[in-house]
């Protein structure tokens, strides 16, 4: 059982130096990896070479790069780029991305998100395991007409994906290496996510998949002021129908409904009932909500529960 963070520091004066110092905060608290999230900012994977360059022996990785508006190709540069650069300590995670964004931002249509997963973890997986794809699919056609394969790279790239609905899971099951749900909470894994992708990946005949649950939450002692802060901060996220199904699912009403706000206590034994539910690894996210000093007391409860 491992424990992580995702890292952030849109609002420094330098992004790239300031998610440095933070992950060797995390290293130092004992945490055993730092996620990077993608929008439109700064690129997630190059950030997370960047860091797990400086910082040794902290596992790096992204959540969630989308799918739409980006091509395997590319995405298998920056991915095995990052492989290398880290010694093999770089997790690649991909997501659907929402309507919102795909279409508001890139113009691209918002269709059949199941289908262009599929093609572009396929060919993706040919990219990452060989350095060479030869895949023509119905939304997708990834060649090598040059190589593809970035010496240091060699062992592949761990493919997880933002996976939480009926469809993505099996699709996740079958061709990723493992997914990354966000806001599920303990019930929803149990009943819902781990059952599906771990039958899909076993109907595939592949291992068991690694569950990485990203947690909303923080350790603070004004727990209802903190509270309104992530009901605000978190509110986007009941728009979005994948995330208002998983919420529900989880038996809340409200996105804040699942995040961890609490003492040192009531974060550990969350972590423990993640990791009942059948989750491999808990990350936690929005730790810097309630400032630095709480920030640290949560990192160091999740570095002292790192397996």
């Amino acid at each position: 059982m491992t424990t992580g963070v995702t890292l952030q520091a849109n609002d420094a004066d330098n992004q790239v130096d300031a998610s440095v110092r933070l992950a060797r905060e995390a290293s130092d608290a004992g945490l055993r990896s730092a996620w990077f999230g993608q929008t439109f900012g700064a690129d997630s994977p190059q950030l997370a070479a960047i860091v797990g360059r400086e910082v040794p022996g902290l596992q790096v990785g992204t959540s969630a790069v989308p799918v739409f508006g980006r091509h395997p190709l590319v995405v298998s540069s920056q991915a095995q780029t990052a492989q290398a650069a880290t010694h093999g300590r770089y997790h690649l995670g991909l997501a659907l991305g929402t309507k919102l964004l795909t279409e508001g931002g890139f113009g691209i249509p918002f269709e059949r998100p199941i289908a262009r997963l599929r093609e572009f973890l396929t060919a993706l997986r040919q990219l990452t395991v060989t350095g060479s794809a030869d895949f023509h699919g119905e939304l997708i056609t990834a060649t090598t007409p040059v190589p593809a394969r970035v010496p240091g790279a060699d062992a592949g790239v761990p493919l997880l994906v933002a996976a939480m609905g009926p469809q993505a899971l099996r699709v996740s099951g079958e061709l990723a290496d493992g997914v990354l749900p966000y806001l599920a909470g303990p019930r929803a894994l149990a009943e819902h996510i781990v059952p599906a992708v771990t039958a899909a990946a076993r109907a595939a005949g592949r291992p068991a998949p690694r569950i990485v649950a990203l947690v909303n939450g923080v350790v603070t002692d004004d727990v209802e002021a903190v509270r309104e802060k992530v009901t605000e901060k978190l509110a986007f996220y009941e728009q979005i129908p994948s995330y208002a199904r998983v919420i529900e699912l989880s038996g809340g009403r409200r996105a804040a409904d699942v995040a961890v706000v609490g003492d040192e206590r009531r974060i550990a034994e969350e972590v423990r009932r993640y990791r009942d539910a059948g989750a491999t690894e808990v990350v936690f996210s929005g730790t810097e909500i309630a400032g630095d000093a709480d920030r640290l007391r949560t990192w160091d409860v999740l570095g002292s529960l790192a397996g």
